[in-house]
């Protein structure tokens, strides 16, 4: 399990994690999700004691990090895949920690072959692509047989089978027990991965709760509707306040964001407007993510930029 407990980071005037509490639970694949910027990094960073907080503190089964006494058999982690010395072989590499915290020699080719590394573990590290690289952190992560695993982008540079294996890998690792934050930009992914999100914002707790709560949260009622009277349902919309303009798609359908396709129906029966198509589509959790994040986003253009006004 682990704990963070009114964690902050402060730099100077900025703060990087405001006062930040949340807890992350054995038994599934939490996401960690918030904007660039939002903190995820430093908050991991603090939780394996990389950093030190300004106030606030993170446990792992308890304890901080720093006082384990067999850190790689409690937890493993992947912040940064290329943070090895690329003229080392894998094999080598995973040999020397394994040496260094007490675990057989054998759990090397284990972990090799989990990660799919058997073929390339003789390769020296630096000639690794990406998501090679990130494939040897994972088998880093798990040399100890940690009961709590924390990753930071783990599906970059993977190609879409690697992101397939991850995928069931941390859920079968949940399945097992342990305890699994991830940390991702993906939300089409954490949408198939995970089953409880933290999402943080300007290094604050937005929402903790389950993806299908969080999803329903926001409001991400969205009707797709195809009518031979699109004009008159325009009109119509506008005077019944729609959250949004309606977007016209290539076949000539209209899609509508913030009404119910039942609010829709009932609009055109009331006013004779003729439907051949009205869909109910369901929401995303990136639409949910795009929400609860809107005022959190850190680099966000502006409605007209200057590209945009040289282009017309």
């Amino acid at each position: 399990m682990i704990e963070v407990i009114g964690l902050t980071k402060r730099y100077g005037s900025t703060v990087a994690v405001d006062d930040l509490s949340f807890s992350v639970q054995p038994g599934c694949v939490t996401g960690f999700l918030g904007p660039n910027g939002a903190g995820k990094t430093t908050t991991m960073g603090m939780m394996l004691g990389l950093m030190r907080p300004t106030t606030g503190h993170a446990l792992v089964n308890g304890v901080p990090y720093a006082s384990l006494r067999s850190p790689l058999h409690t937890v493993g982690a992947l912040l940064d895949a290329r943070a090895v010395h690329g003229g080392r072989r894998a094999r080598d590499h995973l040999r020397w920690l394994a040496q260094t915290n007490g675990i057989a020699r054998r759990r090397v080719d284990d972990v090799l072959g989990v990660t799919g590394l058997e073929g390339v573990a003789n390769r020296r590290v630096g000639k690794f692509s990406l998501g090679m690289a990130q494939r040897l952190g994972i088998a880093v992560a798990l040399l100890g047989d940690p009961a709590v695993l924390m990753f930071d982008e783990p599906v970059n540079g993977l190609d879409p089978e690697g992101i397939r294996w991850i995928r069931g890998f941390l859920q079968g690792l949940a399945a097992e027990g342990r305890t699994v934050l991830v940390s991702s930009h993906l939300m089409s992914e954490m949408a198939l991965t995970a089953e409880h999100l933290v999402v943080i914002g300007r290094g604050r707790l937005i929402v903790d709760a389950s993806v299908k709560d969080v999803i329903e949260r926001g409001d991400t009622r969205t009707a797709r509707v195809r009518t031979p009277q699109t004009a008159q349902l325009c009109d119509l919309l506008a005077g019944h306040g729609t959250p949004a303009n309606p977007q016209l798609e290539d076949d000539g359908a209209l899609l509508l964001r913030g009404i119910a396709a039942e609010a829709v129906g009932e609009m055109a029966a009331a006013h004779g407007v003729v439907l051949h198509e009205l869909i109910a589509l369901r929401p995303t959790l990136e639409e949910a993510f795009m929400d609860l994040t809107e005022t959190s986003v850190e680099f966000a253009p502006t409605v007209s930029s200057t590209l945009e006004q040289e282009a017309q």
